[in-house]
C-alpha cells in the first residue's frame, strides 16, 4: 500500500511538471514553423514595405520564413487586436508604431490595453516628417510661414487623414508650439488626394512623409520649409531642420517596432529580438529602408527596454494633447 501511494505521488508530480517541461522544450526548439508578422495597414503602404524588408531579413537568423499578413482597418486597431488575442507562443507578432501603439490609445475605445496586453521586442526604424506648403504661398521659410499663419488665424488649411489621424495630432502640437490657429481638412482616402490638392493650390500646407512629399518638391509643385528631426535628411540635405529653420525642439519622428502578445516567454522574445538585430545589421536591409525614407535605429537601441521607454515617453507627450483637443473616434 505504501509503495502504491508513493508511486502515485511520483506520478502526480511528474504529470504536474509536464506543462513546464513542455514550455522549456518548446522555447529551446523555437521556431519549428513559419512566423506571422501582422502589419496593421494595407498592402503596398510604407509600413507594409518596411515590414516585408525586415521580415525577409529575419529569416536567416530564425531559420524559418516570416510571413507578412496585412490586417488593415480602423487606424491599425484591427491588426493590433488580432495580435492581442493571439497565443503568446512567438508565432505571431505585430509591427506597431507611433499611431497604433500611442496615438490610438485616447482616440479609440480599444478592446485591448496598449501597455498591458503586449510585450516589446525591438525598435526597428524611424522617419521624420516634412512641413510642406503650396508653391504660391508668399512665405519663403518656416519663420515667415508661422508669421503668415498668425496673420491669418482660422483661414489657412492643413490636409490630414481625419480627426484621429497622425497629421491632425501633429498639427495640434504645431498650433500649440507656434500659437497659431488653422483648419484641418480631412481626406478619408488618404494623403494622396491631399497632396494633389496641395500641388494644385487648393490646400495651404501639410505635415507629410518625405517619401511622398520630396518628389513633389523636386518637381517644383510644392515648397518645403523644414524636416521635423534633429539632423538633416541624407536624401534631402538642402532641407533645414526645424531647429535651424526657427522652431527649435519641434521634433516629430514616426517609428516602428515589433510587439508580441503578453505572456510570451523571455527566451522567445530574445530570439525574435536577435532576428531583428541580425536583419538590421545587413547593409542591404539598411539601404532598402533608407530608400523608402526609413532610418534603422542604432544597435544599442534595438532592445525591448528601449522600445518600452520610447512608447512610454511618447504616451506622456501625446496623450495630453489629444485629450485636451477632445479627439475621440468610435
Amino acid at each position: 500500500m505504501m509503495l502504491a501511494r508513493r508511486q502515485f505521488v511520483y506520478l502526480a508530480a511528474g504529470t504536474a511538471a509536464l506543462p513546464a517541461m513542455s514550455r522549456i522544450a518548446g522555447a529551446q526548439t523555437y521556431p519549428t514553423r513559419p512566423i506571422t508578422m501582422v502589419v496593421p495597414y494595407g498592402a503596398g503602404g510604407p509600413s507594409d514595405t518596411l515590414g516585408r524588408i525586415v521580415a525577409e531579413g529575419m529569416r536567416g537568423a530564425l531559420g524559418r520564413p516570416v510571413i507578412v499578413e496585412n490586417a488593415a482597418g480602423a487606424s491599425g486597431t484591427i491588426g493590433l487586436g488580432r495580435v492581442a488575442r493571439a497565443a503568446p507562443d512567438g508565432y505571431t507578432f505585430v509591427l506597431g508604431g507611433l499611431t497604433t501603439n500611442v496615438l490610438n490609445g485616447p482616440i479609440f475605445n480599444l478592446q485591448y490595453d496598449l501597455l498591458g496586453d503586449f510585450e516589446p521586442v525591438a525598435l526597428i526604424a524611424s522617419e521624420p516628417l516634412l512641413i510642406v506648403a503650396r508653391k504660391t504661398l508668399q512665405a519663403r521659410d518656416l519663420k515667415e510661414f508661422i508669421a503668415w499663419l498668425k496673420e491669418n488665424p482660422d483661414k489657412s488649411m492643413q490636409g490630414t487623414t481625419g480627426a484621429g489621424g497622425l497629421g491632425t495630432v501633429i498639427g495640434l502640437l504645431f498650433q500649440k508650439e507656434t500659437d497659431t490657429r488653422f483648419r484641418f481638412v480631412p481626406y478619408r482616402l488618404g494623403l494622396g488626394p491631399a497632396m494633389l490638392d496641395l500641388a494644385a493650390g487648393r490646400l495651404d500646407f501639410m505635415i507629410d512623409f518625405p517619401t511622398t512629399s520630396l518628389p513633389q518638391v523636386r518637381a517644383g509643385n510644392i515648397k518645403v520649409f523644414a524636416v521635423t528631426s534633429k539632423n538633416r535628411l541624407a536624401t534631402a540635405p538642402d532641407v533645414p531642420t526645424v531647429d535651424e529653420a526657427g522652431l527649435p525642439g519641434f521634433h516629430v519622428m514616426t517609428w516602428q517596432g515589433a510587439y508580441v502578445p503578453k505572456g510570451t516567454s523571455k527566451s522567445v522574445i530574445s530570439k525574435l529580438n536577435a532576428a531583428v538585430v541580425s536583419a538590421l545589421a545587413e547593409p542591404n536591409v539598411r539601404k532598402r529602408l533608407a530608400d523608402i525614407g526609413q532610418e534603422a535605429f542604432p544597435r544599442e537601441q534595438l532592445t525591448p527596454e528601449a522600445l518600452a521607454a520610447l512608447q512610454k515617453a511618447e504616451i506622456d507627450r501625446w496623450w495630453p494633447i489629444i485629450k485636451s483637443a477632445s479627439i475621440k473616434t468610435e
